[in-house]
């Protein structure tokens, strides 16, 4: 059954192991009976017969033995109060410990101390103070280099993945980001056995957005504590922990995950999201796409073709955020559009083809311009390439260099005309062709034979380059085509 999380601000003082008390030598314990493993939440020292209304579980209960009279019925009632251990202190009552309390501690597993004369109870209740104090700042130590580990992952170019692999880093386990319909979006960290995978994933489906759902809840499988805690913005999203273990500040250091992935991947939304949809709208109800676009801003702007990114479906989201623009098709490949004042730089873990700024009637021609310095960019392994501008070919009237493009590509089919610019652009590289078009050398080696046999040209021939060059651009930048072609 799932319990719900408590919310906690900061670690709680975890306890101290019984091990740890006896390990201080000046005390001079001695452990008679039970486990020294056990867990030590607090001291308590009293002398009633019956001890049990007055603890809370967890103590380690210290007495004299002053109203000892049935160490058996006493050592029952201690252990159904739930203390964690019994410390037994020599003198004044007695010169050593009862054995039938030694023997009724070792029949019910209640772990016994002897407390030698020359200790007296409260050094020995300073000394388990002193030792949570300093596990509690040993706690809050792991627990802030946590957070600082997290924040780091957040700025780091693939923000949700490196945040899932710091929380799996830090706990020990594995975190897993859960879609809203509870299929696995990321994970990170070591693998869990099946049954794990799916009560962590039942637990999942618990917490959520819906009225009255907890936020956070845990519970155990496959032999590993589990915890979910819903992320917010209200797209349903939760993010899952297995480990093996649960410290006191491991809540604490999730729910710094909780919020650094809650900002990564909350939609970004505001008044240009009023835009976009109002340009949107207006597109489909059948407005000019001048008109339409008018709703965005003046312009011009600027198209930008991406792939890469960590695989998560956040990536587009993320580059969107980093080049500053909420409009964005996460493809693939990934497409931007940019007001042409945006600076567009390198983004780790992505490839990029920028067109040159364009106004709304000519975005369709800075689509392709995007499309094509992405492709080049992919051929020669460049993060970035930008559009390059038309240079001597901007002094011939665009109206007769199009028409003469028409004339001298007409023999040509458009997968024709497009592999002879991809040629040309790489310099008659048949191996970096073969890679932006996504076809084998072999092809792209006869494709160009066929093409110069249809415009009976030698392509060896700078000039002859330079002018089908000057005439692809033309013929770009113009909107018109090429012929059909005699084929392939």
């Amino acid at each position: 059954m799932p319990v719900p999380e408590p919310a906690s601000a900061t670690p709680p003082a975890p306890p101290v192991r019984l091990a740890a008390l006896l390990a201080r030598e000046e005390l001079g314990l001695r452990l008679l009976a039970g486990s020294a493993e056990v867990s030590l939440h607090w001291v308590h020292t009293s002398e009633m017969a019956d001890p049990y209304p007055y603890l809370l579980g967890g103590e380690l209960l210290m007495t004299a033995g002053v109203q000892l009279t049935d160490p058996a019925r006493y050592v029952e009632r201690v252990v159904e109060a739930g203390a964690a251990a019994l410390g037994f202190g020599v003198t004044p009552v007695y010169d050593t410990v009862p054995a039938a309390l030694v023997e009724a501690c070792e029949r019910l597993g209640l772990p016994l101390i002897e407390v030698p004369p020359r200790t007296p109870f409260t050094a020995v209740a300073r000394a388990l103070w002193r030792l949570m104090a300093e596990a509690r700042l040993h706690e809050l130590r792991r627990v802030s280099e946590a957070q600082q580990s997290l924040a780091t992952a957040a700025a780091r170019p693939a923000p949700v993945p490196a945040v899932l692999g710091a929380l799996a880093s830090r706990l020990g386990g594995r975190a897993v980001l859960f879609g809203p319909d509870g299929t696995e979006s990321a994970a990170a960290g070591r693998a869990v056995p099946p049954e794990a995978a799916r009560a962590l994933a039942d637990l999942a489906g618990v917490v959520g957005p819906r009225p009255g759902g907890p936020a956070s809840a845990s519970g155990d499988g496959g032999g590993l504590r589990l915890a979910a805690y819903a992320l917010g913005g209200g797209d349903g999203l939760t993010l899952g922990v297995a480990t093996e273990r649960r410290e006191p500040g491991d809540h604490t250091v999730a729910g710094v995950a909780v919020v650094l992935l809650s900002l990564l991947t909350a939609p970004h939304r505001g008044a240009d999201v009023t835009a976009r949809d109002t340009a949107l709208v207006r597109l489909l109800l059948g407005a000019d796409p001048a008109e339409a676009a008018g709703a965005l801003g003046p312009g011009p702007w600027t198209v930008v073709h991406a792939r890469g990114g960590d695989g998560t479906p956040f990536a587009a989201a993320a580059l969107a955020a980093a080049l500053g623009t909420p409009l964005a098709d996460p493809g693939p490949p990934v497409r931007l559009l940019l007001p042409s004042g945006t600076a567009v730089a390198d983004q780790p873990g992505w490839t990029l083809g920028v067109s040159a700024p364009a106004g709304p009637d000519a975005l369709p021609a800075a689509d392709a311009q995007a499309a094509r310095a992405l492709r080049r960019a992919e051929a020669t392994r460049a993060p970035l390439v930008r559009h390059r501008a038309r240079g001597l070919a901007g002094l011939v009237d665009p109206a007769e260099a199009a028409a003469h493009a028409r004339v001298v590509l007409a023999p040509l089919s458009p997968v024709q005309a497009e592999t002879l610019r991809t040629w040309l652009s790489l310099h008659g590289s048949w191996d970096r062709t073969a890679v932006a078009l996504d076809i084998h050398r072999n092809t792209v080696r006869q494709r160009i034979a066929r093409i110069a046999a249809l415009l009976e040209r030698d392509l060896d021939d700078p000039d002859v380059r330079m002018e089908l060059w000057f005439a692809l651009g033309a013929g770009s930048s113009a909107g018109t085509g090429t012929g059909t072609g005699a084929g392939r």
